[in-house]
């Protein structure tokens, strides 16, 4: 028959030790796979937060990995709560979602089981020294943690990434100005995310006609200001360029 310890933490003075019910040093659980087992957890835990006192220890953790399942609310509601709790606090230092992995030879709380005993004592067990669950992380853990989240960002900017069609006039000098020289000086400009589209003539007035082209650009990559300002409006565009208005602006 194995055997699982629990311990009180040493920080409990002995007239606090006194103080608890004397029960609590003899309480044994005879295999918490079974009924009977949990029955006798969730008429101890009754009224505590925790096995031992009224803190979170590793007795709780020795407890909680001998029960092969969350409790039922309705036939063990202390018992239930207890392991909630724990669930909750161990859930921090084991993040992500169980994936149905288990355990040869583990058994259902309504089958029988080789027993599997809790009993509380003052004195500490050796095997604790032996378990750090809250242990300070080691360089590559951290590292390793840091890369998981600058993925996680990355993917999720590229998710939220969208695309936005506008609608552009290019005006040039006067009415002597080359217009297919205009336009081809507009499409020379190639970067990431950008893509133009038709486009087409219309009268200004006094023979002087303005360039209107389309244009799609992904928002996270291309800025329609940046565009005008750094691009078209500047050296040696500007000798056909001067000036850009945006007609529409549409998310796509």
């Amino acid at each position: 028959m194995s055997s699982l310890s629990v311990s009180l933490p040493s920080s409990v003075s002995r007239a606090s030790l006194l103080s608890l019910n004397r029960s609590l040093m003899a309480v044994t659980f005879s295999d918490l796979c079974t009924e009977a087992g949990l029955k006798a957890l969730d008429r101890f835990i009754s009224g505590k937060s925790y096995i031992c006192c009224d803190k979170f220890t590793k007795d709780d953790v020795k407890v909680y990995a001998a029960i092969s399942e969350k409790p039922s609310g309705d036939l063990y509601p202390n018992a239930s709560q207890w392991y909630e709790t724990i669930s909750t606090k161990l859930a921090p230092s084991f993040p992500g979602k169980a994936v149905g992995v288990s355990l040869s030879g583990q058994r259902s709380p309504t089958e029988a089981a080789p027993a599997v005993e809790a009993k509380e004592a003052a004195g500490g067990d050796d095997d604790d020294d032996d378990l750090d669950l809250f242990g300070d992380e080691t360089e590559e853990e951290k590292k390793a943690a840091e890369e998981r989240e600058a993925a996680a960002k990355k993917s999720a900017k590229k998710k939220e990434s969208g695309k936005s069609s506008v609608l552009m006039d290019v005006k040039p000098w006067d009415d002597e100005t080359d217009m297919k020289k205009l336009e081809e000086a507009v499409r020379s400009i190639e970067m990431p995310g950008l893509l133009w589209g038709a486009s087409k003539l219309v009268a200004v007035g006094y023979g002087i006609k303005k360039l209107q082209i389309m244009l799609t650009i992904v928002d996270d990559l291309v800025s329609v200001d940046n565009l005008i300002e750094e691009y078209l409006t500047v050296e040696p565009r500007n000798e056909h360029i001067q000036s850009c208005d945006i007609v529409a602006f549409n998310k796509i």
